[in-house]
């Protein structure tokens, strides 16, 4: 029969049919609810059944079913159905069955053989199914798993077998009775009672995936999250951890709110490494957008003991801060304010000596004077730091406000020359205290005044686009101001950030002094095919040496060394920068080089930083190490990562991390390694293992699958 004819007769036929299809009352169905039948062959039997074969498919709102019969019985309002049948719900929701016995609105009745599958995740096989009100399916002598199951592999990797399973559709939640957990075919566990939530659930109360710890110092132990959730905005996640020689709970609380959102993460414990000692830590973090474009955000850090976090691996932070800001960002205007509290984890810092609270005040506000044209910018900044102790110089505490006016305008000149000129004013007003070398007051004005001369030359052709700009910098400051005490400036660098700035301290309680002569160069290459190169070389000249830099090789002396940088960026792919400083006769002084490549399938950074020690407080002795981070999906079911920082000085690993994790269609297998020291000055090398297994199919699993249309088996 041709589909003209199909049709025909369907019109005929639902004309006679229109009474008996007539949709159920409104109380009980949506308004848009509605009901058609479409099938190749329809006819009446001898006792007035309506009988339609050959590719059936009934609709009843968002249900859709197909089926190779469908017998119509108008007194008993029931369809019977013979299979093979297909009845869709939605999106989320697809039975199998050989036959069934169902209500016209789909929503009640019996199917026999079935299987169900959720969200195109989970299956469930039952020798028969009961659907009560639209809401409950009860399926008995069932088998569920989220694996592909065939001829290949008759019994998939893991599966539920159970005397009878409720799927309440209204509450997405599963209830198996007498349950029992199979792994390749092997019962390992039996519940008598088991809920879990189905595959569209986002969020519900009950058990997350557990995981194994294996750890030289925490001994071998399980974590068994705990979700609970508390409302629409809030849960509580709760995950005790039991080792051979620990008790831990974590917790985890999260809310949000209308204008934002607080999360906090924090554990108790009682273990053998400090034996009688409560141990734990408690992180928190939030934001809030406030009126007139204010934002409040928030961070807290704190921990019972130095070594908490390394040993439960929950943070590599070696300083903790804990933090208030408020703020505003506009286009012409920035306010800040912040208030920071800092424990610091390390071995050789002391909390007594070292500041343990700073507090900073920015406002700036920049314009476009039409007067004297350029732009005009305003700034004040108050910073202050605190110490515990009281003691003479090293209990020093400072209060510091400066307040900095600064003007800037370019001009094009014939040939394409390029003239910048700037004038800049700070004025600083600083108190000290618990220092006997600093009784009084400390006010300094300190003026700069700036010339740039560039020339930006360019030549562009069909190959390539080359841009060449030599640029001389003359920045004039007074000699000698009245000095106050560094403690934020005590790590400097110079590098292409700095190389045209007006100092290279890092903030206000130091400002570089005298008549200098900033000079370079960059260079830029712009390709066709999108990947451009880039170089900037230069130094600095003075006029005398003050001094300011003693120690810090690349920077002090009458003239700096040459410092280099170099880029290659290659779209979506690969950027490689290099940083070098070397001397007159190009001996390196300080190197820092990174490497980033991204491929579909695998990414890879990696950084070698080589410094010289510096002969001031606080420098580190002679920095030179490796950092690699990477991963790599090595098939579409294995992947790798791995962090590693190897220190070349002391030849040996500073720490590392390694994870492999497997995926298949129903379930995602992670191991993750770890190897550190207990301590800088330590040999003692302590290992930790993870192990995890995640099942796909119940909740909203991160296993990346989709059950397959068609049957049979990968591989």
């Amino acid at each position: 029969m041709t589909r003209r004819h199909r049709l025909t007769l369907l019109a005929a036929t639902l004309a006679l049919a229109l009474p008996l299809l007539a949709p159920i009352p409104a109380a009980a169905q949506s308004d848009s609810a509605f009901s058609t039948l479409i099938a190749d062959q329809v006819e009446f039997s001898q006792d007035g059944k309506l009988v339609a074969t050959g590719n059936v498919e009934a609709i009843y709102g968002d249900s859709r079913l197909t089926a190779k019969r469908i017998t119509y019985d108008q007194e008993a309002d029931t369809l019977q159905i013979e299979g093979p049948m297909v009845l869709t719900q939605g999106a989320d929701s697809i039975v199998v069955a050989d036959s069934a016995d169902l209500s016209t609105d789909l929503r009640e009745g019996i199917l026999q053989s079935a299987r169900v599958v959720l969200n195109q995740q989970l299956q469930i096989a039952a020798a028969e199914v009961d659907r009560t009100g639209g809401r409950y399916t009860q399926l008995y002598n069932t088998v569920a798993s989220s694996c592909q199951v065939c001829a290949k592999r008759p019994i998939p990797l893991w599966r539920i077998r159970a005397k009878r399973v409720v799927h309440d559709e209204l509450e997405h939640q599963i209830y198996f009775d007498q349950a029992w957990f199979d792994v390749m075919g092997v019962p390992l566990a039996y519940f008598p009672q088991l809920r879990m939530p189905d595959p569209s659930l986002k969020r519900a109360t009950g058990f997350l995936t557990p995981k194994l710890v294996f750890s030289d110092q925490l001994g071998n132990g399980i974590k068994v999250p705990y979700f609970i959730v508390l409302g629409d905005s809030r849960d509580l996640t709760v995950t005790p951890f039991l080792a051979t020689n620990t008790a831990t709970l974590e917790l985890r609380y999260r809310q949000a709110f209308r204008n934002g959102k607080v999360e906090f993460n924090g554990a108790m414990t009682e273990d053998t490494i400090l034996p009688g000692k409560f141990r734990g830590y408690l992180f928190g973090k939030g934001e809030f957008d406030l009126p007139r474009d204010f934002k409040l955000e928030f961070d807290l850090q704190t921990v019972t003991d130095k070594t908490y976090l390394e040993d439960y691996d929950y943070s590599d932070d070696d300083v903790l801060q804990s933090s208030v800001t408020l703020s505003r960002v506009k286009r012409d205007r920035l306010f800040s304010a912040e208030a920071i509290h800092y424990y610091s984890l390390r071995e050789d810092d002391s909390n007594e000596t070292d500041p343990y609270f700073e507090g900073d005040l920015i406002w700036v506000n920049r314009s476009h004077p039409d007067l004297i044209g350029g732009t005009l910018t305003t700034d004040l900044v108050g910073h202050t730091h605190l110490r515990h102790s009281d003691q003479n110089i090293v209990g020093r505490d400072v209060a510091r406000l400066s307040g900095h006016v600064g003007w800037e305008r370019a001009w094009t000149l014939p040939a394409g020359l390029r003239f910048t000129g700037a004038a800049d004013a700070y004025l600083d007003y600083e108190v000290v205290r618990n220092d006997s070398d600093y009784p009084d007051p400390i006010q300094n004005f300190v003026p700069y005044g700036v010339a740039e001369l560039s020339w930006p030359w360019m030549r562009q052709g069909a190959r390539a686009t080359h841009i060449i700009e030599p640029i001389a910098q003359v920045v004039w400051a007074p000699d000698d101001i009245e000095q106050g005490p560094n403690d934020q400036s005590t790590q400097v660098n110079f590098d292409q950030g700095n190389l045209w700035s007006l100092s290279r301290f890092p903030a206000g309680d130091e400002r570089e002094l005298g008549t200098r002569a900033n000079i370079g160069m960059r260079w830029t290459r712009y390709d066709p095919s999108g990947w451009t190169a880039a170089l900037t070389v230069g130094r600095i000249v003075r006029q005398e040496d003050l001094g300011q830099f003693a120690g810090i090789v690349p920077l002090e002396g009458t003239v700096s060394d040459w410092m280099s940088a170099i880029t290659l960026r290659l779209p979506g792919r690969l950027t490689l920068m290099n940083q070098s400083l070397f001397d007159e006769s190009f001996a390196v002084t300080g190197n820092e080089a990174q490497l980033n490549w991204n491929m579909p399938h695998m990414g890879l950074g990696a950084t070698y930083i080589w410094l010289q020690p510096y002969s001031v407080p606080n420098q580190p002795d002679v920095s030179n190490e490796w950092t690699l981070n990477g991963n790599w999906n090595f098939s579409d079911r294995w992947a790798t990562r791995v962090n590693w920082n190897y220190d070349v000085e002391l030849d040996r690993s500073a720490s590392a991390r390694w994870g492999l994790t497997y995926t298949t269609n129903c379930a995602s297998f992670d191991v993750t390694m770890r190897r550190r020291y207990t301590s800088n000055n330590s040999d003692e090398q302590v290992f930790d293992y993870t192990f995890a297994i995640e099942l796909a199919g119940f909740g909203a699993s991160g296993v990346e699958r989709k059950w397959p249309t068609r049957a049979g088996c990968r591989g």
